[in-house]
């Protein structure tokens, strides 16, 4: 019962992150992270989102294997994959418009709950949450540090793409999603031991 309800969880939070991108592609706004470094390349590539956020978690498998161990690495390999899949659909069969600023609140809230859902489950979406963890360890970098270096250089790329309008909605999903982890993620068990608090953090 306890394995079925946490991939149950996996599920809908990914489901929750999903459907929070495919707003915000659908208004052309961005968010940070892997994922938004994936809405970047959509502009130079034929790719898809689910495509792209797929490859590029790629790298960051071997980092998941080798500081966080095999049950984490695979369930992250299987919340991506699932997440892959699910905007991949979405894209095809869910059309709507709606405007930036809704889109933004609406998109930041929607991925913010998806990921603390994930967390609570010893999952993650890869990208900078492992990258944050090995330079932690390896370097004794704080993971604060590398996620906001990182949306910070999202933001300095998109701003040279895209209209800056379009780019200060995109932060705005950042703040909404940065507030709802910040707000009401509690670290569960598992993460507090020493191997698994940056995932947390």
């Amino acid at each position: 019962m306890h394995t079925t309800h946490r991939w149950l969880s996996i599920l809908e939070g990914c489901l929750l992150v999903a459907l929070g991108i495919h707003i915000l592609n659908s208004a052309r706004l961005l968010i940070s992270g892997t994922a938004g470094i994936g809405m970047i390349l959509q502009s130079f590539t034929d790719l898809s989102f689910g495509q792209l956020f797929f490859i590029l978690n790629l790298p960051f498998y071997f980092l998941a294997l080798r500081y966080m161990g095999w049950s984490f690495a695979f369930r992250t390999f299987c919340s991506i994959s699932l997440l892959s899949l699910l905007t991949e659909l979405m894209h095809r069969y869910l059309h709507i418009e709606v405007e930036p600023l809704f889109a933004a609140v609406l998109g930041g809230m929607l991925i913010g709950f998806g990921l603390i859902i994930l967390f609570r489950h010893n999952a993650s979406l890869g990208g900078l949450n492992i990258l944050a963890m090995y330079l932690e360890r390896r370097f004794a970098i704080h993971p604060g540090k590398t996620t906001m270096l990182g949306d910070v250089l999202i933001i300095i790329v998109a701003l040279t793409l895209f209209e800056f309008q379009q780019v200060s909605f995109s932060f705005i999903a950042f703040a909404v999603m940065s507030s709802v982890v910040g707000r009401y993620h509690k670290p569960p068990e598992w993460a507090k031991t020493p191997e698994m608090k940056a995932v947390s953090a």
